[in-house]
């Protein structure tokens, strides 16, 4: 059974830094292409990152040079490195996979599994 916890989110001012990570379990996330996006309640989602099964790395043009996509094979964990937070950046942030070797360019919005998600608040 696929499941993934986040943790790591909280409330920052602009400028600051976030790490989120991402727990996975019932499958192994270097197998597969891991992604986070991020979505409000009522809002459409936005893909934030992608990590393929080699390492390479795609982001959205809104966080590309402040946001940092990696893994941790030996944990089983993915990770959001979050610097020169905005508030713009305030949403409810997900890690997610299709259990698909390939990643959807993009990033996407939208996987087959997510996790609770973890919110993020940056005031300015």
């Amino acid at each position: 059974q696929v499941q993934l916890v986040e943790s790591g989110g909280g409330s920052v001012q602009a400028g600051g830094s976030l790490r989120l990570s991402c727990v996975a379990s019932g499958y192994t996330i270097s197998a597969y292409c891991m992604g986070w996006f991020r979505q409000a309640p009522g809002k459409e989602g936005e893909g934030v990152a992608t990590i393929n099964t080699i390492g390479s790395e795609d982001y959205a043009d809104s966080v590309k040079g402040r946001f940092t996509i990696s893994k941790d094979s030996a944990k089983n964990t993915l990770y959001l490195q979050m610097n020169s937070l905005e508030p713009e950046d305030t949403d409810m942030y997900y890690c997610a996979t299709d259990l698909s070797v390939y990643c959807k360019s993009g990033p996407p919005s939208r996987y087959h599994f997510q996790g609770q998600g973890t919110q993020v608040t940056v005031s300015s």
